[in-house]
């Protein structure tokens, strides 16, 4: 028996709680902005509404539900860096999602060390295994929520996480988000390899 769900008559913050609960787990952005306003301080904020939205060009994209220091950010600057959230920076992940207000720097605020970037202005978090240097590519809105498309213009990656020429996740060890509270980190054992079954091979036993 299942239990029937309205959006049209539930409150919205309460049906917000029950997507993220159900779509999971949610691979997390941590983006790293410039402040357009002096002393330029450097921005860093986890987003877990994180995806890939084209291969050619490479562009990712985040959705900043509300309006945030990083979307303001991106949009006066035309840049951001997506760090890779990594299980050790669990804690400082979670910290830097604090509402701190503008003005105030989360990687000075937390403790983050931070290194230049190559294309960008942002800095990196140093930490990190992964990070993509992006260049603004457009913004849509949606509702309460902009989606904000950006143009991966580099890639660093850790090489101790590199097997066989990319990097293997169980060297990464992604964190993930999940419902209310909950995060979600990748036990080796979980992890399954299969290979997509081309047509031709489909087809080969009838």
């Amino acid at each position: 028996m299942r239990i029937d769900f309205d959006p049209q008559v539930m409150d919205s913050s309460a049906f917000y709680r029950l997507l993220t609960s159900v779509v999971v787990p949610r691979p997390i952005a941590w983006v790293s902005t410039l402040s357009p306003v002096v002393p330029f301080p450097a921005n860093l904020a986890p987003h877990s509404f994180f995806t890939v939205a084209c291969t050619e060009p490479p562009i990712v994209q985040f959705t900043s539900v509300g309006r945030k220091d990083t979307l303001n950010n991106v949009e006066a600057t035309g840049e951001f860096v997506v760090n890779f959230c990594s299980e050790p920076q669990f804690e400082q992940i979670n910290a830097t999602g604090t509402d701190f207000p503008p003005g105030v720097g989360e990687f000075d605020a937390v403790g983050i060390e931070q290194e230049a970037s190559l294309r960008v202005k942002p800095p990196r978090v140093a930490g990190s295994p992964v990070a993509l240097e992006c260049r603004l590519h457009s913004t849509l809105r949606l509702g309460n929520s902009t989606v904000v498309f950006g143009e991966v213009v580099h890639a660093a990656v850790d090489e101790d996480t590199m097997v066989d020429g990319l990097p293997d996740v169980r060297l990464l060890r992604p964190l993930s988000r999940l419902g209310r509270n909950e995060w979600g980190n990748t036990p080796a054992s979980g992890i399954r390899d299969i290979a997509r079954i081309r047509y031709q091979d489909w087809t080969k036993g009838e």
